[in-house]
This record gives structure tokens, C-alpha cells and sequence, in this order.
């Protein structure tokens, strides 16, 4: 076994058994093919790389032999590798070309194939095998007519785009990740494509003065996790929380207080199929002051309950099915469970996703769950992108 192949699903298992062909052109972002094709390798795909001659001449291929754990495909010989592992039964899942420069992009919409690259791709493209293509080049070729055109042509013929990052006057390649993550959702189950998944996520702040706040210490990072695997089994994903993460593909509502996020949740919920609701909304608000309190001057602070979001969404949409989360400390599993079913006929709620935190789980990368429903409770500890599949699970037998 190559070294290479030792990495293969130590993050996750997302791509796990998929075959993926990187096609990788003459572009200065050639450079980032490395550890994009390690990336798929840490998910569980088995990377085939394809360079194109100008390619070559900015990496090295041996450099993605060393990536990939496979020999590289700069020509097309007797082997007949495009048809190997992009005809009709060939056995590549997905072609992935990464970077596209302005050149490849045209020649794969005019059905060019001049090179190992766009060869791979009339091939993939007229087998009817999934196409990613993640441009890269100068802003000012990125805008010509014809390469817009060309773009419009692709996306036309069922190839799958994603938006370059413009900066620094270059339409520069998009970061490995979001790349990644549009391959889990070509590749991905599909389950709960054309479903509308809203999730809030996250700590909600109140203001005391100016610079000082009251909150809860969730880090967020389990909504996260949820609305990404959403995302990968094809649904419409809206997250409401405090904190901006530039998640690719899924729309973010940014708030702050408990109110703006209850009113933003009644105002998305109309149009959701399913609401999780994940973020640690605060229970008290105080009267703030638009002046910073003075250090020196003794301060009582009278703590305000805040209306329930649950109860508001309940009250507005009687019918929207909604996975609640109830988080306990210190409590026996028997009655973690109690307050978690109590929650459940409160609201009326489809599941509770129910934990206690005084054990750990808050802001860490590992947590253990209990999902709660009328005639089952289930438990899981792990990974928070372990937990949020076993969510999405639920949220689909919910659906289904």
C-alpha cells in the first residue's frame, strides 16, 4: 500500500468507497491540488490525478503521485484511462478539475479535447458522470464574454460550478474545504434534496451597556455540523446564529439577542419543512444602558425571562415539525429523559435531542446524545460530525 493511502478516512467517511478523477490544469493554483486531493483521501475516496501539459510544468507530478497513492495520467496511452475511469462503466464516480483555467473551461464547453484533462471530460461528460468544475484564473478572463459564455454552456449541460473568490484582482480557486463539501453533496445520499431544513445554532447574547454582555457558553459547533450534513444529502439549509462562518451552499441569518433570533426563526419557519432547533437561546434579558456601566459603581442586574422560541413557533405554526434540544447537568439519565419528554409534549415536539453538559460536550469536539422519540430513545457518543449524521437520520424519518 502506498503511504499516501494510510490517510484514507481519518477524518471522515463521507467519500468512503467513491472513486474521484482530479483533473488538475495550468493554472498557479495547481500548487493547492496537493492537499485538495488529500483532503478527499482523509474523507475515504481513492483519487486518480490527471494533469494537463501546462500543469505539469507548475507541479511536479510526482508531487500528486505523492498525494494520491496512484500514478498520474499526464497522456492518454493504450490503457485508455479516460474510458477506464470516466466512459460509460467506468469506474470513476466524479471528475473533479481543479483548477479549471479560462483555456480548459472553453474547450470542455466546445467539446475540445486536446489534452489528458479535457479528454477525461468530453469522456465523463458524454457517459453522463458527475462533472465539478472549480475555476481559477486573472478576474479579467474570468469576465470575458466568451468564458461567461462557455460557463452558462457547462452549467447547461448539467456540469456542476462553483463561484470562484475574487480577491486581489484574481478569481482565485475556492478553499478546499467548500470544494470538498460540494463533492460530498454530488456524491451524497440525495435523501432530502428538494427539503427545507432550518437549524439555529449557537450562543444568543443580551446586552448589558455598550461592551458588556450576558450569554450562554455553547460554541455553535454542533448546529454547524448539522446544517453541513444536511447540506451533503441535497436539502435547502437555513442557519440562524450569532456568529458568521462563511458556509458554502447554505444561507446564514445572523443575530444576537434572544429576540432577534426568535424573530428571524418566525419569520424563515413559514417556508421550512423541519426546524432544529440547536442554538442555547438565552432564558433572561436585562434593561441595558447605552452608556458603559462604570467599574467603580456598584450594579444589580434584575434578570428578565425572555419569551420561549418554541412556544412562539408553536403558537404561529401549529403544524411545523420541530426537533427540539434539552440540556441538563448533573442529572441521572432517568431524569435527563424526563425533562427531555416533558419538553417534548410541551411544544409538541417530532424528537429532543437531549444531553448533560455538566459531563463535558460544551465547546468540545465530542459530546454523547440521547434522541428522544414517542416510541424510541436512542444513544450515541462521539465525533459532533458523527452526531449530526445520527440527527440528519431522524430528521429524515421525520420527514419520510
Amino acid at each position: 500500500m502506498h503511504p499516501a493511502k494510510m490517510i484514507a478516512g481519518a477524518g471522515s467517511s463521507t467519500l468512503e468507497g467513491k472513486t474521484i478523477v482530479l483533473g488538475v490544469t495550468g493554472s498557479i493554483a495547481a500548487v493547492r491540488s496537493v492537499e485538495l486531493a488529500r483532503s478527499l483521501l482523509r474523507r475515504g475516496a481513492n483519487v486518480i490525478p490527471v494533469m494537463s501539459p501546462a500543469a505539469t510544468q507548475i507541479l511536479h507530478p510526482d508531487a500528486m503521485h505523492y498525494a494520491c497513492g496512484e500514478e498520474v495520467i499526464t497522456r492518454i496511452t493504450g490503457e485508455v484511462e479516460h474510458v477506464k475511469y470516466c466512459g460509460m462503466s467506468g469506474e470513476g464516480d466524479l471528475l473533479l478539475v481543479a483548477p479549471a483555467t479560462a483555456n480548459t473551461v472553453s474547450k470542455i464547453a466546445c467539446g475540445i479535447d486536446d489534452t489528458s484533462v479535457t479528454t477525461f471530460a468530453t469522456t465523463a461528460i458524454g457517459s453522463g458522470k458527475p462533472v465539478l468544475v472549480v475555476p481559477a484564473m486573472h478576474e479579467a478572463m474570468y469576465n470575458h464574454p466568451r468564458v461567461i459564455e462557455n460557463i452558462k454552456r457547462l452549467k447547461a449541460m448539467g456540469v456542476f460550478l462553483m463561484e470562484p473568490v475574487i480577491r486581489e484582482g484574481a478569481a482565485k480557486i475556492a478553499e478546499d474545504e467548500d470544494v470538498v463539501l460540494e463533492v460530498e453533496r454530488i456524491l451524497g445520499s440525495h435523501t432530502l434534496d428538494g427539503k427545507r431544513i432550518l437549524i439555529t445554532s449557537g450562543a444568543t447574547s443580551e446586552r448589558i451597556d455598550p461592551i458588556r454582555i450576558i450569554t450562554n457558553r455553547a460554541s455553535g459547533r454542533t448546529g454547524v455540523e448539522i446544517a453541513l450534513e444536511a447540506y451533503r444529502r441535497g436539502a435547502s439549509v437555513t442557519i440562524i446564529h450569532t456568529v458568521k462562518r462563511d458556509l458554502h451552499g447554505i444561507k446564514e441569518i445572523i443575530v444576537e439577542s434572544a429576540e432577534e433570533m426568535t424573530r428571524a426563526v418566525l419569520q424563515e419557519a413559514s417556508h421550512a419543512d423541519v426546524l432544529i432547533s440547536a442554538a442555547a437561546i438565552s432564558d433572561f434579558t436585562v434593561d441595558k444602558t447605552d452608556r458603559k456601566i462604570r467599574s467603580d459603581t456598584p450594579k444589580t442586574l434584575r434578570l428578565k425571562p425572555v419569551p420561549k422560541l418554541l412556544e412562539m413557533v408553536r403558537m404561529e405554526y401549529p403544524d411545523q415539525k420541530i426537533i427540539g434540544f434539552k440540556a441538563e447537568t448533573n442529572v441521572t439519565h432517568q431524569e435527563l429523559i424526563a425533562r427531555a419528554r416533558e419538553s417534548m409534549e410541551r411544544y409538541g415536539l417530532a424528537a429532543v435531542i437531549a444531553n448533560d453538559v455538566g459531563s463535558g460536550g460544551i465547546g468540545e469536539e465530542t459530546n454523547k446524545i440521547h434522541i428522544i422519540r414517542k416510541e424510541k430513545i436512542s444513544s450515541f457518543t462521539g465525533r459532533k460530525d458523527m452526531l449530526a449524521r445520527e440527527i440528519i437520520n431522524t430528521v429524515e424519518e421525520i420527514l419520510n
